[in-house]
């Protein structure tokens, strides 16, 4: 019997035409600027450009916890909207050439520091201030645990995200495939959390930020409006765990930085000071553009 659905793919691929989905106007094959358009700069020494997804989430959530820390890591967050392309534009390729969110400079030292990558950026912060690392003898296995949560989250966004919450057409085999992967790693968290109150060492590390941005926030229903089809309640060491990183004051403010959309309270489209949470000025500003 012949599946009419069946694709044989071409001896050479082609890009001919977007692939559908809310994203699909910002998909291409090729990387580079597709337009002149600077960064903005602040005062502070760091510069982070941005988005609060959950890799944007990650950083936003560093710079909180090392302020609250007492570390001199301000900084200034600029809204990169990617659905409307500010990540192609000349001056955030300059910064990150793959064109993705986040990306950081560091004006700290003598010449100007670029850093892209959320994990690199989360390693760069902490090596720093020397903040988050866990102790010597953890740091291994807070780095393992830090480089999985990297290798594991595209198989969470670009896999079960996708084909589940933002593909134009709902197919079974890839629900399936990458529904299977994704409980398998919420299983992983799970048995690695019995009874620990921490991913990778006896405190809080830059592997709960970077894991809670992407598991925990899926666990707590913020991810696909997934939570009941993954039956999130069942992994309940996760579950705990994600409670506990969520009711921490840094979090909560990290996860409003560069967020635009969703609840209107929950949105801080840039961040210049700790006043802009009170009084949020700059959104109103942005509104009347």
């Amino acid at each position: 019997m012949t599946d009419e659905n069946a694709y044989t793919p071409p001896k050479v691929w082609q890009w001919e035409q977007e692939n559908g989905g809310e994203f699909a106007s910002t998909n291409r094959p090729i990387a580079g600027p597709t337009h002149v358009k600077e960064l903005p700069v602040g005062d502070h020494p760091f510069q982070l450009y941005s988005l609060a997804t959950p890799n944007g989430v990650k950083v936003n959530v560093m710079f909180e916890e090392l302020l609250a820390a007492g570390h001199g890591a301000e900084y200034d967050a600029w809204l990169i909207r990617i659905g409307k392309g500010d990540q192609f534009g000349s001056g955030f390729v300059d910064v990150n050439p793959n064109s993705k969110i986040p990306a950081l400079m560091d004006h700290t030292g003598d010449k100007p520091v670029r850093i892209f990558e959320s994990g690199a950026i989360l390693l760069h912060l902490a090596e720093k201030f020397d903040a988050f690392l866990g102790t010597p003898e953890e740091r291994p296995e807070m780095l393992s645990w830090l480089f999985w949560q990297m290798g594991s989250a595209p198989y969470l966004g670009g896999g079960f995200g996708h084909f589940y919450h933002y593909s134009p057409h709902r197919m079974e085999y890839p629900i399936d495939r990458f529904t299977m992967e994704t409980k398998r790693q919420l299983d992983v968290l799970d048995r690695r959390l019995e009874g620990r109150e921490w991913i990778a060492a006896d405190s809080y590390t830059i592997a709960d930020i970077a894991i809670w941005a992407w598991y925990g926030q899926l666990v707590l229903g913020r991810l696909y409006d997934a939570a009941e089809f993954l039956d999130v309640e069942s992994y309940k060491n996760v579950m705990a765990w994600a409670k506990r990183i969520d009711a921490r004051p840094t979090v909560q403010r990290g996860r409003m930085v560069n967020r635009a959309s969703g609840d209107p309270a929950m949105q801080l489209h840039e961040r210049h000071s700790a006043a802009d949470f009170e009084t949020k000025t700059q959104d109103k500003l942005e509104a009347a553009e």
